[in-house]
């Protein structure tokens, strides 16, 4: 996502995240070669590691000049490991057949196989986060366990017309903004940060998470193919109603034809016509009113906080929504 650039682009970002992938990369390595092959499959195919810019983004209002420690990159490591251990078993329940553009590890060597990697990765993840201390260790478990409530509660509306927006939020609390919290919470208390400033970080990361899932939630109905670099629509297709269909349900003109599509999977053409209808309206300009209200309070939460970092994390949360195609405004 282009609006990521003023994180992943900050002085010094780069080469912190370097570092970052280094030790991703080694922490994914097994005795075994064939789960070694089944732990980095995804890790070689990149990713934008975002959360560990968070993580390391929060550390830096730390006094400290220069890189962040060794703890504060597998702080990052650990957030990211939970990440991917997710998109496996994601993968699994969606019967993704590609993932970041190459084969899923489903796809490729079966459903029990990507379960057990993604169950490993997680497990690294524990690891490295009980080196970092109980408190740490007590958080990512808690996170680990927000992200399953939060898949549970999309699992449990799945192809319901009916989803309303509070159940909407309270998944994407758990599946994204909870991670994103964790991230920044991390990388804070890894680097002794007074607590006050520990929880103004804490909250910065859960209102950025609230806001950057509604913005993708919104690039799925108005980006392209290619702008996402996946399928256009896929939410649509396998029937999780995000914000902006909840809107043009409950707001759209086109309500009627709109709920006539979902209930059921769809193929390209219905999804097609389905964000055609979203568009409609006042459903994106509303769903990203929503989303800049959970800007505003990133932004807000760390304003008392005098240092580079803080600075850095307001810049990439206002640039959020600023690539954001307006169709349907």
């Amino acid at each position: 996502m282009a609006a990521l650039a003023p994180l992943l682009q900050l002085p010094g970002m780069t080469e912190e995240l370097a570092r970052v992938e280094a030790a991703l990369r080694r922490s994914v390595v097994t005795a075994d070669p064939f789960l070694t092959e089944l732990t980095t499959h995804l890790v070689a195919a990149g990713g934008k590691r975002w959360r560990p810019a968070l993580a390391v983004a929060a550390a830096s209002c730390g006094s400290s000049k220069g890189p962040v420690s060794d703890e504060v990159v597998l702080g990052g490591v650990a957030v990211e490991l939970v990440h991917l251990g997710s998109l496996y078993h994601d993968d699994v329940m969606d019967e993704a057949a590609t993932r970041r553009g190459v084969e899923s590890v489903n796809a490729r060597w079966g459903n029990l196989r990507a379960i057990l990697a993604g169950d490993f990765l997680l497990a690294k993840a524990s690891e490295i986060a009980a080196s970092l201390g109980t408190e740490v260790a007590a958080l990512l478990a808690a996170t680990i366990g927000d992200m399953c409530a939060g898949q549970v509660r999309e699992l449990q509306t799945a192809y319901n017309a009916g989803r309303d927006e509070e159940q909407y939020l309270a998944a994407i609390d758990g599946k994204t903004a909870s991670l994103a919290a964790a991230a920044c919470r991390i990388g804070a208390l890894v680097a002794g940060l007074p607590r006050p400033q520990v929880e103004a970080l804490t909250t910065f990361g859960q209102r950025f998470g609230m806001a950057f899932q509604i913005v993708d939630d919104v690039l799925d109905v108005v980006a392209t193919d290619e702008q996402l670099g996946k399928p256009a629509g896929n939410d649509l297709a396998e029937g999780v109603y995000t914000l902006p269909v909840i809107r043009a349900l409950r707001e759209s003109g086109q309500a009627a034809e709109l709920a006539a599509l979902l209930g059921r999977p769809l193929d390209r053409p219905e999804v097609e016509r389905a964000r055609e209808l979203v568009q409609t309206d006042g459903a994106i300009p509303g769903a990203l009113a929503v989303a800049e209200a959970y800007r505003d309070e990133a932004i807000a939460s760390v304003v008392g906080i005098d240092c580079a970092g803080a600075i850095d994390l307001v810049s990439t949360a206002r640039a959020l929504l600023e690539t954001v195609p307006r169709s349907g405004a």
